[in-house]
């Protein structure tokens, strides 16, 4: 067995606390850059001689050539045994599950998420721990130090490894098992929701649409909705992943599923549709003539959770990322459970779920999960959409208007000022922050403000704190705003404000959201400044 010691490529851009590394793919292709990171992993956490990785990836541009790179490495740095996903694909919920189940020494999975892909488009790693969630700082700060300071990397002077069926390799002294991560997945779907009560939906007549906008969720969609569950042919859309997504941004949100959108707002329409993104981790779900935000779904999936088989017991609490609207503290409230609230991330909700202090997660930016997994879950999410609608037998628009008359509407938006200047960004930020306590009392149209804070947590299971999360203005009587910079993009910066109102069960539920957050929305530009700091006069995604 040859290895050879090759000097690294410094990692540029990487900061500690962050769960893995993101950049374009050009930079990943550069020789010793991903083999740096790689490196610095397989070191920070006590190397990997004896040890069982998982690894896998989402089928972007340079992902069968990263895990050939990968596989090499962990074959010269003494992994007894390696397990793939068929073709290098593994959803990242997927990958999550296979840790768990076959008890592996974490894993790398290879995504930027949502992030467009291609040779111009953008690449990412990170490294789940043996619990299946991602790493917590403590890791990733590791992994960070090392990245500093490693000067070589370790690797196998070998071919290529065959992934295009299951079975074992062998490759130096590392067992290579490549795997089905499909019949896995659907496996626990199958443990955690009524199928039986789907397939009588679907036979029943019900329509529906699954857009898995050529990423890594095809695959997985159609062998459960279409071959297990009984959803005619066509139900799942760009079901093919491609290395750049069909030229397409995987991200499941009224603009760049468009489409979708469009075609469940028109004259007969399907009864459902339900999209994910580049890794599978992300959801948006639709009923005929209806979207439903991510802040909602949450909520109604926890008000209806009893309904599936794999949470009949009931929950033991909620857990929302804090941008995420407050309607699911509302039902936590009505079931006598308690509610947390997180900084965005779902490491944040690992120490929960397995202190059994939560059973449901989700977060404003589109993603939902459980316990089952340690990741958030686009096609769980799906499954648990149609387990309610098989059940209940209404609309989705139905189940929505009754929610929101038992337990009042929380009016939500996001807005997203994507690829503006970060040094302007960041500035804009630091203001704001600078000005807080000058902030209440203060009216901005018909709002005043009631208090101001920049977002800290404390850890209820380790005790960790995290500060700086997001900066949030509260206004009397209920609405509020929230400020941060997303950490997804690999160019410029992208501001995302979150715009919240509840009204009651007496109040105006029928108001368009934009309407309805019309005060909330110019109070929010005015007291950031964000015409006059960014030159931007509206956001570039409303979600």
């Amino acid at each position: 067995m040859n290895v050879r010691r090759v000097p690294t490529t410094p990692i540029e851009g990487q900061k500690p606390g962050t769960s893995g590394l993101r950049k374009k793919t050009a930079v990943f292709m550069e020789p010793g850059y991903l083999e740096n990171f790689v490196q610095s992993v397989f070191d920070a956490v006590g190397g990997l001689d004896g040890k069982t990785l998982t690894v896998g990836g989402d089928g972007r541009y340079f992902n069968e050539r990263a895990i050939q790179t990968i596989l090499r490495m962990a074959a010269a740095n003494g992994a007894a045994r390696v397990l793939v996903g068929r073709d290098g694909l593994l959803s990242t919920p997927a990958a999550s599950a296979v840790i768990r189940a076959r008890k592996t020494d974490g894993g790398l999975i290879l995504s930027a998420s949502h992030n467009p892909a291609g040779e111009d488009g953008d690449f990412g790693i990170k490294y789940n721990i043996p619990s299946g969630g991602p790493a917590p700082e403590s890791v990733t700060d590791a992994i960070y130090r090392r990245s500093l300071e490693v000067g070589e990397y370790r690797i196998l002077d070998a071919g290529d490894v065959d992934l295009s069926a299951a079975g074992t390799r062998t490759l130096g002294g590392t067992c290579v098992e490549v795997f089905d991560p499909v019949a896995i997945h659907a496996g626990i779907m199958r443990r955690l929701f009524d199928f039986d009560a789907i397939r009588a939906l679907f036979a029943s007549g019900f329509t529906m649409r699954f857009d898995a906008m050529h990423a890594v969720t095809g695959p997985y969609a159609k062998a459960v909705l279409e071959d297990e569950l009984g959803a005619p042919p066509g139900t799942v859309l760009n079901g093919e992943p491609r290395p750049d997504f069909g030229g397409g941004h995987p991200d499941p949100n009224p603009v760049h599923a468009g489409a979708l959108v469009d075609l469940m707002m028109r004259p007969g329409a399907p009864d459902f549709a339900a999209a994910s993104d580049g890794d599978g981790d992300r959801n948006m779900i639709l009923g005929r003539g209806t979207y439903v935000t991510p802040s909602d779904s949450l909520a109604v999936l926890a008000a209806n959770a009893t309904l599936a088989p794999g949470y009949a017991g009931g929950l033991s609490g909620i857990a929302r990322s804090m941008p995420t609207s407050r309607a699911a503290d509302r039902v936590a409230a009505r079931l006598g459970i308690p509610a947390f609230e997180t900084p965005t991330g779902w490491k944040f909700f690992g120490t929960l779920l397995d202190a059994g202090l939560a059973t449901l997660c989700g977060e404003e930016s589109a993603g939902t999960g459980s316990g089952h997994v340690r990741e958030k879950d686009g096609l769980w999410a799906v499954l648990f959409w149609l387990n309610i609608l098989a059940r209940r037998r209404e609309s989705v628009h139905e189940i929505l208007a009754a929610h929101w008359a038992g337990h009042g509407r929380d009016y939500y938006s996001r807005h997203d000022y994507e690829g503006v200047d970060r040094a302007a960004a960041e500035a804009l930020l630091a203001d704001l922050r600078g000005r807080l306590a000058e902030l209440p009392g203060r009216r901005h149209g018909p709002l005043s403000v009631a208090a101001a804070d920049d977002f800290s947590y404390r850890d209820p299971v380790d005790g960790s704190i995290a500060r700086g999360q997001g900066v949030r203005i509260f206004f009397e009587e209920n609405p509020r705003a929230v400020f941060r910079l997303s950490g997804t993009g690999t160019a410029g910066a992208t501001l995302r404000v979150y715009l919240e109102r509840f009204e009651d069960a007496s109040g105006a539920l029928g108001l368009d959201p934009q309407e309805a957050l019309a005060p909330v929305i110019a109070a929010a530009a005015e007291i950031a400044g964000i015409h006059v700091r960014l030159g931007r006069t509206a956001p570039d995604v409303r979600t």
